[in-house]
């Protein structure tokens, strides 16, 4: 959906428990948000491979990774927006960081207000900034955000990827109307995961529906095609049928 329609997705990585599910997190829900935490930022990599978010705030100092580096890492991947929230770091730590990595730097303690205002505001920018992306003669209407984490629906509304939804939809909507076999379309996701298999490709496709279905309101136009593989189909043509 859009940024106002939907309520954006995001990550909290504070290693703090009390801060982070006490205050951090509930105040971020009322806010508006959907709002999860985790404590490292391998918990934060392993959620990241299921599931997406628009924001992030960070503590720098973590019990498994540097803070700026987790930012480096996410903001070479995907547009998430980063805002920081530590008690540490100098100034050149902070021009450092907001010149790398960055979006907004905050000092502890934080007034919950700011932040909340901070991630909305941060938000809008990064809503002017998202120039939609696709194959315009495809006919469906159906497109990918600027570097492929958001799809839209034909009315205008989004809807947040993880890593193997973006590859699987972004090679379906290069060539819209044709088949893609599931062959190539599993050999394209093993290049992100190992003994990726057709199991795993049809619990894929199916989560992907389900997530498009309840959060935009209307089916995806994807469809398999017995014995050969998967095709995103016009939004005139998308009847009842297909698997």
């Amino acid at each position: 959906m859009t940024w106002s329609a939907q309520a954006l997705r995001v990550a909290v990585l504070e290693d703090d428990d009390a801060l982070r599910e006490d205050i951090l997190v509930p105040h971020l829900g009322e806010a508006g948000f959907d709002t999860e935490g985790f404590a490292r930022a391998s918990d934060l990599h392993r959620r990241l491979g299921e599931s997406s978010f628009d924001l992030l705030v960070l503590d720098l100092v973590l019990p498994d990774a540097y803070g700026l580096e987790v930012a480096r890492e996410l903001r070479a991947a995907s547009p998430i927006g980063i805002v920081t929230l530590t008690g540490r770091g100098t100034q050149p730590d902070q021009i450092r960081a907001l010149h790398d990595a960055v979006d907004v730097w905050l000092a502890k303690p934080v007034d919950l207000d700011l932040l909340a205002a901070t991630l909305h505001s941060l938000a809008r920018r990064m809503r002017i900034t998202d120039d939609v992306q696709g194959n315009p003669e495809g006919g469906s209407g159906w497109r990918l955000a600027q570097r492929g984490w958001r799809l839209y629906s034909p009315d205008g509304f989004h809807v947040s990827l993880n890593l193997l939804e973006r590859r699987l939809l972004g090679r379906l909507l290069a060539t819209p109307g044709e088949v893609v076999t599931r062959v190539e379309i599993i050999a394209l996701l093993a290049s992100t995961t190992r003994n990726f298999d057709s199991h795993r490709l049809e619990m894929l496709i199916h989560r992907l529906r389900r997530k498009v279905r309840d959060r935009l309101g209307q089916a995806l136009p994807l469809r398999a095609v017995r014995g050969q593989g998967y095709v995103m189909i016009a939004a005139d043509d998308a009847g009842p049928g297909g698997a």
